[in-house]
C-alpha cells in the first residue's frame, strides 16, 4: 500500500517537474500529470537497468535524469491532445 502511495507522489512531483520545464501552458488535470510522471519514471527505471545504470554507488543520477526526460516527453505528447479533445466546439 505505501509503495503505491510513493509511486504516485514521486509521479506527481514529476510530472510537475515536467510541466515547470516546458514552455507554455499545459493544461491537463492533476491526476494526469500524476500518471504521466509515474510513467515517466517507470520508463526511466526500465532503461537505466537495460543501459546498466540503475544501481550505482551513490545518487543515481543518470536513472532520475532518465526518468524526468521521460516524464517531460509524455507530458509534451499529451497535453496538446488532451486540449484538443476539451477544447469547446
Amino acid at each position: 500500500m505505501f509503495q503505491l502511495l510513493w509511486i504516485l507522489l514521486i509521479g506527481f512531483v514529476l510530472g510537475v517537474l515536467a510541466k515547470l520545464i516546458l514552455r507554455g501552458p499545459q493544461s491537463i488535470p492533476w491526476w494526469l500529470t500524476m500518471l504521466l510522471g509515474a510513467a515517466g519514471a517507470w520508463l526511466g527505471n526500465a532503461v537505466s537497468g537495460w543501459i546498466g545504470v540503475r544501481h550505482t554507488s551513490g545518487i543515481d543520477w543518470i536513472r532520475h535524469l532518465l526518468q524526468l526526460g521521460f516524464a517531460v516527453a509524455l507530458v509534451a505528447l499529451v497535453a496538446p491532445a488532451w486540449s484538443k479533445n476539451r477544447a469547446p466546439r
